[in-house]
């Protein structure tokens, strides 16, 4: 599912999501990235988290198919439980991003402090298309990126290539070999700082988005439960691509 390897004199612990190629969030690959953040935390000498899809893209994505309406509230727990565990363990994190990074998987590229993408790299919320929403981006984005662009991305579904990326204020560079640049900063701007300073840094300029966390995720989540998945187009998108076919919308 993920491959980890302390690096940097076990300065950085590096998290490869490793299930190409579409390297996809599944209930086995969320639970071992809650684990690798974890043992971040549990090293006090680690100074940051950087994460990496395996191949040619970041990663498309969580499962599609843990969305189905008798799995999708297991799934949203799961998952918005590794943001909370990453708000919690306030350990710096990196990511390095080629070819796709969409849904799940731009969320938690998003959630770094700092990107580093190919020329290639492609950013997108998709969930629209199919008739649900992002609930993490919906808290994370305003925060992280401003509303315009969080309306942006949620709203209309469409992708950001590397460069508006950059313009827009995600990614950290846009360069041919993204994670030799995230190297570079790390030796630079990470590594001969205190880990423990870097921590309480982390925890104060996240305060914010944590108490969105605390209130505004859960509102999202009953919304999403609750009201979008008693409608027939939610249903109908999700089983849609299921059965690989266009979907029926009724707008209702």
């Amino acid at each position: 599912m993920i491959k980890t390897e302390l690096q940097h004199d076990g300065q950085l612990l590096h998290v490869t999501l490793d299930t190409p190629p579409g390297n996809i969030i599944d209930h086995a690959m969320t639970q071992a990235l809650r684990q690798a953040v974890r043992e971040a935390s549990e090293r006090p000498g680690v100074k940051a988290l950087r994460f990496e899809g395996a191949g040619e893209h970041f990663c498309f994505g969580a499962s599609v198919q843990e969305h189905a309406p008798d799995k999708v509230a297991g799934m949203l727990h799961r998952f918005h439980g590794l943001f909370r565990v990453l708000i919690e363990a306030a350990v710096p994190t990196m990511a390095v991003v080629k070819g796709r990074c969409l849904g799940g998987g731009m969320e938690l590229a998003a959630w770094c402090s700092w990107v580093f993408a190919s020329q290639n790299a492609v950013f997108g919320q998709p969930e629209v298309r199919l008739a649900v929403i992002p609930p993490i981006a919906s808290v994370l984005f305003p925060w992280r990126l401003g509303g315009g662009a969080a309306l942006d991305l949620c709203v209309s579904g469409r992708t950001w290539a590397a460069a508006e990326a950059r313009e827009r204020g995600l990614v950290e560079s846009v360069c041919a070999d993204p994670r030799a640049a995230s190297d570079a900063f790390f030796a630079e701007h990470l590594a001969p700082r205190s880990a423990t300073a870097l921590r309480f840094a982390e925890r104060a300029a996240r305060r914010g988005l944590e108490r969105a966390l605390d209130v505004d995720l859960p509102a999202i989540e009953r919304l999403y439960l609750d009201d979008l998945m008693a409608t027939h187009d939610a249903v109908e998108g999700i089983t849609a691509f299921i059965e690989k076919r266009t979907p029926r919308f009724e707008n209702k």
